[in-house]
């Protein structure tokens, strides 16, 4: 008799996970259906291919070069990530056609590519140049 017992008490104490994934799975479908995709405003870079002819020197380009130890230089001189956006703003009001172009040497991180692309969105830059790799 004690040995049903303990059986029927072991069939009973089970929890039946049926209505608690039936309540994840829900929840899941809600945040899918409420979540909203934006899209991020950026800017466009053109990476030209090796073979492209170079774009005419005449026009006046802002170029940032960022070294492989992350130093920021603009106009042969080492600038703050601060005063990127600033730089480029003055640069911009007296040439608003001016081209924008970002070299980077290797080992720069891309933490420091993407600030110095946000201040140049920031300052009103809307197309990037990358150079072509030399080789």
């Amino acid at each position: 008799m004690r040995k049903r017992n303990r059986e029927a008490d072991a069939d009973e104490a089970e929890i039946d996970l049926t209505p608690m994934l039936d309540v994840v799975f829900i929840m899941l479908i809600f945040f899918i259906v409420v979540a909203s995709f934006l899209k991020e405003a950026g800017i466009e870079v053109n990476r030209p291919d090796s073979n492209q002819n170079p774009p005419d020197t005449d026009a006046v380009s802002i170029v940032v070069t960022i070294t492989g130890d992350n130093q920021i230089w603009m106009e042969n001189r080492r600038i703050d990530i601060r005063a990127v956006r600033a730089n480029i703003a003055r640069i911009l009001a007296s040439d608003p056609e001016a081209g924008f172009t970002v070299k980077t040497e290797a080992g720069a991180s891309a933490g420091t590519l993407l600030e110095v692309g946000d201040a140049a969105r920031e300052a009103g830059v809307n197309q990037v140049n990358w150079p072509a790799e030399e080789k």
